[in-house]
């Protein structure tokens, strides 16, 4: 039996059904009267946004998404908004940020690596391919080329590395509370 959270996740895998609890505004806004909807926006993306009606349990909201309609998601940061309505009454309770995590399938071709490591293993390809190269820049014909300074590709894979091991950390610190709630 899964324990359902009382908040709202701040990550979720399409593809998987996730559910969540407002027990919190029960008093306010009584799940019994009014009516709870979460509008997700696409960081940097349109046509991706979705929304998510609570249910009434009681006085309080839960929420639940089917594998189907999570499955159908565009993977991505999500900023959102939670809004109570009645009636010509409309009031914002909540808002935060989210990451939708890519469908896992067997049809599923995806590179779920994050943007920092991505760039991160590209500088580290660029430096690792610099050991059999030496020219800084060279001509041929009107075509020029200039190759970014070693010394700045450095300071790039530095500041990515810190960024992996940054979400690396923040990983191993959620696999930890995961095992714990098992």
């Amino acid at each position: 039996m899964t324990t359902i959270a009382t908040n709202e996740p701040i990550e979720q895998r399409a593809g998987l059904t996730w559910q969540w609890r407002r027990e919190d505004l029960v008093t306010d806004y009584p799940a019994t009267l009014w009516t709870l909807t979460y509008w997700f926006k696409k960081i940097g993306a349109a046509g991706a946004n979705f929304s998510i009606v609570a249910s009434a349990d009681g006085s309080q909201f839960a929420v639940t998404v089917s594998a189907a309609t999570s499955g159908a998601y565009t993977a991505g940061d999500y900023k959102w908004v939670a809004v109570v309505t009645y009636g010509s009454e409309a009031f914002e309770v909540d808002r935060g940020e989210f990451t939708l995590l890519a469908k896992y399938n067997a049809a599923a071709n995806l590179d779920d690596r994050s943007h920092a490591r991505i760039t991160l293993d590209a500088i580290e390809a660029v430096i690792e391919g610099r050991a059999t190269v030496d020219q800084q820049e060279y001509t041929i014909g009107t075509r020029h080329l200039k190759r970014t300074p070693l010394a700045d590709l450095m300071k790039f894979r530095d500041y990515y590395r810190s960024q992996v091991i940054a979400e690396d950390n923040k990983a191993a610190g959620h696999a930890s509370r995961l095992v714990a709630r098992l």
